[in-house]
């Protein structure tokens, strides 16, 4: 039985098991329909179970970490294939053309290391690696990069939620309230960087 009910995310994480983890991420991290799924959330939760004995912590942040990489590498060549057609679909429920947009601020800034910084921002994660294959990236740069963010990010979060679950007794209380200072934190530089385009555009 799953020791605290009243949290739903939770109960979703420990129901779904390895398998559904894995499948979310490599959807949120490769596809364009998977950017509203709750990745570092998630992976966290998962981190903080493990430390309850629901999952092995050196299989779920090994498993993680490849669905991450396939994830990306999916994005990847997909970009490649579909090209600049991206640029002229319509916005949909599945699809808006400002995070592209707004990924591709991102490219700008920050060039190939933002298929590292993107691991860590909600919807940009999602389609950086999309338009490093439509902006045709040497694939060895693109990989070592996927790879690195997946271990950092991926692997990272996971851990994290272990050893705090393990340090802190009774954390799985406070669970409500770190899930949302993630998602805070995880918005931040969109925010910012969503400022600091207004602010260009006023002068």
């Amino acid at each position: 039985m799953i020791p605290f009910p009243h949290i739903e995310l939770t109960q979703l994480v420990a129901l779904i098991g390895y398998p559904g983890i894995l499948l979310a991420i490599y959807l949120e991290t490769g596809l364009f329909f998977g950017f509203f799924l709750p990745g570092a959330s998630m992976l966290f939760i998962a981190g903080i179970l493990a430390s309850q004995g629901y999952f092995n912590i050196w299989l779920l942040a090994s498993l993680v970490t490849l669905a991450a990489i396939l994830g990306d590498m999916t994005g990847y060549w997909f970009g490649r294939y579909v090209g600049v057609a991206i640029f002229k679909w319509a916005d949909s429920r599945f699809f808006h053309k400002d995070h592209v947009e707004r990924t591709q601020e991102f490219f700008k800034k920050y060039g190939r290391v933002t298929i590292l910084l993107a691991r860590f921002i909600p919807v940009v994660r999602t389609f950086a690696p999309i338009l490093a294959g439509v902006g045709k990236m040497d694939f060895r740069i693109f990989f070592f990069y996927n790879v690195l963010g997946a271990v950092l990010w991926g692997g990272g979060v996971v851990l994290a939620g272990y050893f705090l679950g393990a340090k802190i007794p009774g954390i799985e209380k406070y669970i409500s309230l770190i899930v949302l200072t993630i998602i805070i934190a995880s918005c931040i530089p969109i925010a910012i960087e969503w400022f600091r385009q207004r602010t260009q555009k006023n002068i």
